[in-house]
């Protein structure tokens, strides 16, 4: 029985067909890859769009340092420059998992000579490009596990950047609050010393020493140097803020009008040393470089394994071929030092991963330790040293106007009072700043937290700083 040429055509073309089928290919990579792109989606809310046709929010005439980290974790083009890094690491897991990793190279022959038609005087060929082989797949999935490794490394990476643009948020608001406490409370003493100036004016019209209004008035003149030097200072502190918010430097952002209160911290000492070695941003990162390092050296293995090259091809309807090439890997010497290599950088990682785990654990300690300190400090200026110079000032006064104190002894009282003021601002001011870097550190919002019962669970990293407890992965550490 004679079989109909057109069924011949199409059963020849069929391999064709199931070539070009798998030309769209596929993406041999971990399960987990999903996981981290929706991560990224959760993220991006924030940075998908052009900067200009974002709606960020607004900046109110009283702003709160609340307000001014959630703007920052917007706007700042340094988050965002760390996002765009952790969507490229994600965008390369396609790029490394990809199946087939080679292109379809498909060649053409026609025989000028020779009996049939044309149709059997022509030859097509299907396979791998012949400049690259076609991988084993085990080796593709691995190089995938690989580049996943890097994007959960850069997702840390742009949590900890987000950390410390926070960081630097609450600190330049702190230091910028401090020094309009501080020409608040200078204003005063200049006030007062116009007042005592004044005094001594008349003083010197009764009969008074002349030294008195000399005194007076040079300390005026100080106080009033000294005010305009710290006001100078606000536009400044001002300009680099609205930096970090992505706003214009001569942006309105008016200072808090009294120093803000202190932030609440709920857990103790061990628990935020706990803290310190499961949830550091930079720690997380290199747990995650070394799981890379260690895939290094299995893909390294892999390559001992053979690729091959698939190829089929039909003559019309006179013949159909399929062939298999075998690519045998020769370069041994190559390949072991490609090994080694791999467990040499796999034991670097780790060396880095130990000693940052033990700079991050002084690093807690350091912070903890001027914590307390400020907050003691805070304290004794508040209860004792404070009620005290007021108490002494009150008696220069009285005694100055009584005539039964000079006047040295009354800008003396003054100034320690005013001292005083300053010490009790700065105390507070310090002890927020360094509850910042200790956020930093840690990698999570002290105020919100409450004292854990157990570990948190794996949640993507959201840019709103409400949402920083929950940027932490669940992921264990190296064992070295």
């Amino acid at each position: 029985m004679a079989v109909p040429r057109p069924f011949l055509k199409n059963l020849a073309l069929g391999p064709l067909a199931a070539a070009a089928v798998l030309v769209g290919g596929c993406v041999l990579a971990p399960e987990e890859t999903k996981h981290e792109q929706e991560a990224l989606r959760t993220a991006g809310d924030s940075f998908e769009r052009p900067f200009d046709l974002r709606t960020l929010p607004e900046v109110p005439a009283e702003p709160t340092w609340p307000v001014l980290v959630d703007r920052a974790m917007r706007a700042n083009g340094e988050v965002e420059a760390a996002y765009h890094e952790w969507a490229a690491a994600v965008h390369r897991v396609e790029q490394a998992g990809g199946y087939p990793n080679t292109p379809l190279s498909t060649s053409f022959s026609y025989g000028l000579r020779g009996g049939g038609s044309a149709f059997d005087r022509t030859s097509v060929t299907v396979g791998p490009d012949p400049m690259e082989n076609l991988a084993f797949p085990p080796k593709v999935y691995q190089a995938a596990k690989i580049a996943l490794d890097d994007a959960k490394a850069a997702r840390h990476r742009f949590a900890a950047k987000a950390f410390e643009v926070r960081r630097g948020v609450l600190g330049g608001w702190i230091a910028y609050a401090l020094q309009a406490e501080r020409v608040r409370i200078q204003g005063e003493n200049v006030r007062l010393l116009k007042l005592l100036s004044e005094t001594a004016a008349s003083r010197v019209q009764a009969g008074g020493p002349q030294q008195d209004l000399i005194r007076a008035e040079t300390a005026f003149r100080i106080g009033q140097n000294e005010l305009a030097n710290l006001e100078a200072m606000l536009p400044q502190q001002r300009a680099q803020l609205n930096a970090a918010l992505a706003r214009p430097p001569d942006a309105p952002l008016p200072p808090p009008a009294l120093m803000p209160l202190p932030r609440a911290m709920t857990l103790d000492d061990a628990s935020l040393l706990a803290l310190a070695a499961e949830r550091n941003p930079r720690l997380e990162m290199l747990v995650n470089q070394v799981r890379g390092r260690a895939n290094a050296i299995e893909l390294a293995r892999l390559q001992y394994v053979p690729d091959f090259n698939p190829f089929l091809g039909v003559t019309g309807s006179v013949s159909q071929v399929i062939g298999l090439g075998i690519s045998i890997p020769t370069l041994l010497p190559e390949l072991r030092g490609k090994v080694r290599e791999a467990r040499a950088d796999l034991g670097g990682m780790m060396a880095t991963y130990r000693q940052t785990k033990f700079d991050t654990a002084a690093g807690v300690v350091a912070a903890l330790v001027t914590l307390r300190n400020s907050e003691r400090q805070a304290a004794l200026y508040d209860q004792q040293i404070i009620p005290a110079t007021d108490r002494l000032l009150s008696l220069a006064r009285e005694g100055y106007a009584a005539g039964a104190g000079t006047f040295l002894d009354l800008i003396d009282a003054q100034r320690t009072s005013l001292d005083a003021r300053i010490g009790l601002a700065e105390a507070r001011a310090a002890r927020e700043s360094t509850l910042a870097d200790l956020e930093a550190l840690l990698g999570v919002d002290l105020e919100a937290l409450t004292p854990p019962t157990t570990r948190p669970g794996t949640e993507p990293f959201a840019p709103d700083h409400a949402a920083m407890n929950h940027s932490r992965s669940n992921t264990a550490e190296p064992q070295d």
